[in-house]
């Protein structure tokens, strides 16, 4: 494999989709910087998905690169059904209806269909339905059986299968809906690194999630997209549940509203690397770039505040998987992290004070790792790592020394794509002779033009090569070749 990328901290998720089927143009997505790609589940079929994986995975062993795969289920996403016409003209202050009953392809400017059939039971007269990503806003007047009869509040033209929220929250719709289930074992038969619970409201959906994962053999981390009022209510316990938390703000803007959208998203980013999990940022980041070849000042904008808010990851979705420009994309997401983590200066030498008690010593190991490298004139620091759990705590801490997590399992160095700071490195500890550890080291970081000779580096190991869980030691080294 080639050398990793430690030129920035903060990685780049990419979603797969027609426009990076050609393998020319998922290697030069790979080539601009992304780190981990997304399949989303709500698109295509499953031969699909098997198929986009496979070719991410060649094309990166191709190019010489570790790639993590994020599968994204698709959840209860609440949807009207169709218009006879396709679309329809909703009039401000006219009567529409919802209804539950109705012929799917039956929908008219006067009513529509809805997929959800609890719909009726969620909601009472006075409540605020969205559809289309807010952009149509109806009030409630009446609930008749399956028909809930609306006033249109804010009017505009509504096409087939719109998402529907209810403003504030409370639909009781479960987090896991039978094609989840299907998809939770598709993901679990392809081995992909994480996988994302659309709609979560609590950490008991999160533990279902892990249930039918392990059940089916799966061994991804699980990421709780944070899209619902409920689970914002729930935040500290399904943080808690998850390995990673995702701002996902299309959703999450619209029921909770988007002048509380900044404020949550960096609520979400502290509440996350305080517990130590990873945290994506996602939703219409570089929007603009579907059909255009530059991004808008405020996409740069918002982009680079995610970054210095302490995104591990910064996603695009539409961008990659239609857009017209997908390699442009990466290429000016990328430089955007680059420009915003210069001004991170004040963040490189961290001031975090530990507090509380270390239940592990690895984790101990970590943070001592951390103190020592910001305090001193250390250009890296290697971690030999069976899990990567002391290279996602060590990342907590901000920083600008990369941490290269040297590990002999391919899926131990596609999952630490995803953390902040950490590159992966194939070095198989257990073929190294005694004696022979840290000059293996040396050559390496040498070779891979990760350090030059006289570097001084920290190294962190178990007293038992190859046993996870086991990093008790750390030392200060001189590179020498």
């Amino acid at each position: 494999m080639s050398a990793p990328r430690p030129h920035r901290r903060t990685k780049i998720v990419t979603t797969l989709g027609p426009a990076t089927d050609d393998p020319q143009v998922l290697a030069g997505i790979l080539a601009a910087g992304a780190d981990v790609v997304r399949v989303n589940f709500s698109h295509g079929q499953p031969a699909d998905q098997a198929r986009r994986v496979n070719l991410a995975r060649e094309v990166a062993a191709k190019n010489g690169r570790y790639v993590g795969v994020l599968g994204d289920l698709a959840g209860p996403k609440i949807r009207i059904e169709r218009f006879v016409s396709g679309k329809a003209m909703l009039r401000e202050g006219a009567t529409f209806t919802l209804d539950t009953a109705l012929d799917p392809d039956a929908g008219t400017a006067e009513s529509v269909g809805v997929a959800y059939k609890e719909l009726p039971n969620d909601v009472r007269p006075g409540d605020e339905l969205l559809l289309a990503d807010g952009l149509i806003v109806l009030s409630v007047r009446a609930v008749k059986g399956t028909r809930i009869v609306t006033e249109v509040v804010t009017g505009g033209e509504l096409s087939n299968q719109k998402g529907l929220n209810r403003r504030g929250g409370g639909l009781s719709a479960g987090a896991l809906t039978p094609r989840d289930r299907e998809d939770i074992r598709l993901a679990a038969s392809l081995g992909i690194d994480y996988l994302a619970v659309s709609f979560p409201k609590d950490a008991e959906d999160m533990a279902e999630a892990r249930s039918l994962l392990t059940a089916a053999g799966g061994h991804a981390h699980l990421c709780a997209k944070i899209e619902r009022t409920e689970a914002v209510k729930h935040l500290d316990s399904i943080t808690e549940a998850s390995d990673a938390v995702m701002v996902a703000r299309g959703d999450l803007g619209v029921e909770m509203g988007y002048a509380e959208l900044t404020g949550l998203q960096k609520r979400i980013i502290r509440m996350a690397r305080q517990k130590y999990r990873i945290v994506i940022t996602a939703t219409q980041m570089m929007e603009s770039m579907i059909s255009s070849p530059v991004p808008t000042r405020a996409e740069v904008s918002d982009v680079a505040n995610a970054v210095i808010d302490g995104s591990d990851a910064v996603m695009l979705s539409a961008e990659t998987a239609v857009g017209k420009y997908p390699v442009r994309a990466v290429e000016a997401m990328d430089q955007i992290i680059e420009g915003a983590e210069k001004y991170q200066l004040e963040y490189s030498r961290s001031r975090q004070r530990v507090e509380g008690d270390f239940t592990r010593s690895d984790e101990a190991i970590a943070k001592a790792v951390m103190y020592t490298a910001n305090h001193m004139d250390v250009k890296a620091i290697v971690a030999l790592t069976e899990s990567g759990s002391t290279t996602l705590w060590m990342s907590r801490i901000r920083s600008d020394i990369p941490i290269y997590a040297f590990t002999r399992f391919q899926e131990t160095r596609q999952r630490v794509t995803l953390y902040r700071g950490v590159y992966p490195v194939a070095f198989d500890v257990t073929h190294i002779e005694e004696g022979a550890l840290y000059p293996s080291i040396f050559k390496l970081l040498v070779d891979l033009n990760l350090c030059q000779p006289g570097d001084s580096i920290i190294v962190t190991k178990g007293e038992h090569t190859g046993v996870a869980g086991g990093t008790n030691s750390m030392k200060i080294l001189t590179v020498r070749v």
